[in-house]
């Protein structure tokens, strides 16, 4: 009788366990998934830039001094080109934005441009009708698809997205060669402040 009730206790006790290994197993996942996950709400180290002075009648927030991107300095707005603007901030953080004048369709040409690139594996972090964050990376030598010039594993991280402003659509995105994922997701936030000023 104690035998049968040792062996009944011991499998109770397995099941109970396996129960909890489960539920530790979805918690793991749900925490992976928060991590992943990228909160474009936060703003508390950024600053307000107005960018009318440079023929912008929007309001952009950027990184301020606080920001982990390797960099103190204010931000320097260039103006190369009448429909193209550049943000600096330091040497880590670079934001491209060019007048697209009123072509809206920006993202999915920028979505099918890579995907004709298949020397690239894309992975996207962000997928929204006016922003795309993706995590890009090298097809690695050996596979059917890679470049002959790639010998090792690279991956870069990415931003692109358009806003209207007055009428006007701009495209506002990260450097072609990417930058690290905290820098990116910065960017991210600043692209999606970018408002008219009647808006603010």
């Amino acid at each position: 009788m104690s035998v049968k009730f040792s062996h009944k206790s011991l499998m109770i006790l397995l099941l109970v366990a396996a129960g909890f290994s489960v539920s530790s197993c979805s918690v793991g996942k749900e925490e992976n998934k928060e991590k992943d996950e990228i909160d474009l709400e936060d703003y508390y180290e950024f600053q307000v830039m107005d960018m009318s002075k440079y023929g912008i009648h929007a309001y952009i927030h950027l990184p301020d001094e606080t920001a982990n991107i390797g960099a103190s300095t204010k931000p320097e707005i260039s103006h190369p080109e009448d429909h193209i603007w550049q943000i600096d901030i330091g040497q880590n953080f670079t934001l491209h934005i060019e007048d697209m004048a009123n072509v809206k369709d920006n993202i999915k040409e920028e979505k099918k441009e890579l995907k004709r690139k298949d020397f690239f594996k894309i992975k996207y972090l962000i997928d929204d009708a006016d922003m795309i964050l993706y995590q890009r990376e090298l097809v690695v030598k050996g596979s059917d698809r890679a470049a002959k010039t790639v010998g090792v594993e690279h991956k870069s991280y990415h931003v692109f997205g358009q806003k209207t402003v007055d009428g006007i659509t701009y495209v506002l995105e990260s450097r072609e060669e990417g930058y690290e994922k905290n820098i990116i997701e910065m960017m991210a936030k600043s692209i999606k402040s970018f408002k008219p000023k009647s808006g603010k």
